[in-house]
């Protein structure tokens, strides 16, 4: 916060902030439904990114499943990343957890793009037969996270925690439509304003078209 502030002429440090959030109570905790249920009759596929050095964009992508917590009930948010840039390349939400916004999500992007190894957790929506077979007919490798090890797809699940404490959890979202907007109004943000550290003070767009020519 501190970095996207200076972008923006404000003269502040990262204490600074710090002591804001403490006075503001910016934290919060919720209890999360299980989004990642596998099913024991689809074909598990290794984790290939263990010690693998990501050096360009195109080169993994990765995708999850969150629930997005509405006044009635929950939703489903599935989003697909680029490793490298941290770029949200397309998303999608749903009022249930059937696969077929994910299959659909990763169909259309394929129209567009490429990668070289895909990683997903073991859920059901990413093991079944119609979604692997679009990354296999696409040659694109298969990977998949170990059995409860979340940290296997990390950059994802800090993906959920900025989008969740940035957004949602500041918001009442009571229908469909107003998660809809409000989520795509922060993956505006976060791909195209909000510097990373990890990537220079660079945003994902800066990083994820530039290097890509």
């Amino acid at each position: 916060m501190a970095a996207y502030l200076q972008r923006y002429g404000h003269n502040i440090g990262r204490k600074k902030v710090k002591s804001i959030y403490e006075i503001l109570g910016l934290e919060a905790v919720y209890p999360k439904p299980n989004t990642s249920q596998p099913n024991k009759q689809h074909t598990r596929y290794p984790y290939l990114l263990r010690d693998v050095e990501i050096v360009k964009c195109d080169q993994v992508w990765s995708s999850d499943i969150t629930y997005i917590r509405l006044c009635g009930g929950y939703i489903y948010l599935m989003a697909i990343m680029d490793w490298f840039s941290r770029y949200v390349l397309d998303w999608e939400i749903s009022i249930s957890l059937e696969a077929d916004f994910c299959i659909e999500t990763l169909g259309r992007l394929l129209h567009e793009a490429s990668c070289e190894i895909f990683n997903t957790d073991q859920g059901s929506q990413f093991t079944c037969h119609k979604f692997v077979n679009l990354l296999l007919q696409n040659q694109i490798m298969v990977s998949m996270d170990g059995k409860g090890r979340c940290l296997d797809n990390v950059f994802v699940e800090r993906l959920w925690r900025s989008l969740k404490y940035e957004c949602i959890y500041m918001l009442s979202l009571n229908t469909v439509r107003e998660a809809q907007k409000e989520i795509k109004r922060y993956f505006e943000f976060y791909n195209n304003k909000r510097p990373h550290q990890s990537l220079g003070y660079k945003t994902p767009a800066e990083v994820y078209f530039y290097t890509n020519g």
